[in-house]
């Protein structure tokens, strides 16, 4: 999780992607959550590798999200943008056992059990269009028998959602640290790709893992559409913090308000969520995510994302607000 999130700025430019709210938690925080979900045994330890200029708020909140799920927390560094294998190979420390990598720029929703006696699953989902992912085509026995990028002809409409796991964490390692020293490049970066083809020929037996819902984070809208989604899968969809306080306002669930959230004549919903200490009045609001101690007044929002120390009094109806922002429209 160490990139910048290009696709979602302004949000990006201030906090990581992976910790972007998405139903009141970070992106990251479901990801890890519906895999130790999907995991038949304990998770020991969770690493996550991101970049240095995160900061140590976001560090000690990642290690508090492991804490939570009851893993030891782990922080990796990957100084340059070497490739995916590299990005793996910075968590080297923990690359033992059955290991399970996942890029933390997507979410899933899936209805099985990790059968962690395979020597590897790689989690897909059916896509329309395979031209655009990299696929994995399946033998008569239905084990895999090739990964191919971005197809120009259909071979498979099996898209990897990049999430892996591996029954032997050690020899991912030790085949990623030979490429590394053998400086086995793509484009000028190691990439996972060729270790799974190298691993595969090797004898590692890969199946896949076929997920029910795979959301994407790229872009403001993807984000709005996966919050959405996200609270359609949840039983709990009325998720009020006993702190926050309404007065004359109509809540429409799902709904999630923060810790001291105060709203006063508006109507809330559906699909919105609002972070820790931000005042609302006077306002519509559907369809949105607003973080933490921002302003809103007058407002008629949908489809629309609000960062941090957000002022905003206007009428506008689809936004995307970065943290620190002043409007006023009249």
């Amino acid at each position: 999780m160490a990139g910048i999130g290009k696709r979602l700025r302004p949000h990006t430019l201030t906090t990581p992607k992976p910790l972007i709210p998405i139903a009141g938690k970070p992106i990251v925080y479901w990801l890890v959550h519906d895999i130790v979900e999907v995991c038949n045994t304990k998770v020991e330890n969770i690493g996550f590798v991101i970049g240095r200029s995160f900061g140590t708020t976001v560090e000690e909140e990642l290690l508090e999200i492991a804490a939570k799920l009851g893993a030891k927390g782990h922080i990796f560094y990957q100084d340059k943008p070497l490739g995916t294998a590299h990005a793996i190979y910075c968590a080297a420390d923990i690359l033992e056992g059955r290991t399970i990598v996942a890029f933390a720029d997507t979410l899933f929703k899936a209805n099985f059990k990790l059968d962690a006696e395979q020597d590897g699953i790689i989690w897909v989902h059916q896509v329309e269009d395979p031209s655009a992912f990299g696929i994995v085509k399946l033998d008569s026995h239905g084990k895999i028998e090739a990964f191919v990028e971005k197809p120009a002809d259909f071979i498979s409409d099996l898209a990897i959602i990049g999430i892996y796991y591996f029954k032997n964490g050690g020899q991912l390692r030790e085949e990623i640290k030979a490429l590394m020293d053998n400086e086995i490049t793509d484009s000028g970066e190691y990439q996972l790709t060729r270790v799974l083809d190298t691993l595969k020929e090797k004898g590692t037996k890969f199946i896949p893992g076929q997920v029910d819902a795979w959301l994407d984070c790229g872009n403001k809208q993807a984000t709005v559409d996966t919050h959405q989604s996200y609270f359609n899968f949840m039983e709990n969809k009325r998720l009020l913090s006993q702190s926050s306080k309404t007065s004359n306002t109509i809540l429409i669930e799902p709904v999630y308000l923060g810790d001291n959230v105060e709203i006063d004549n508006a109507v809330i919903g559906p699909y919105v969520s609002i972070g820790d200490n931000t005042k609302i009045s006077e306002s519509r609001i559907q369809n949105s995510i607003i973080q933490k101690e921002s302003f809103i007044k007058n407002a008629n929002l949908a489809n629309s994302m609000l960062g941090n120390f957000v002022t905003f009094e206007g009428k506008s109806t689809d936004l995307s607000v970065g943290d620190y922002n002043t409007i006023s429209q009249f």
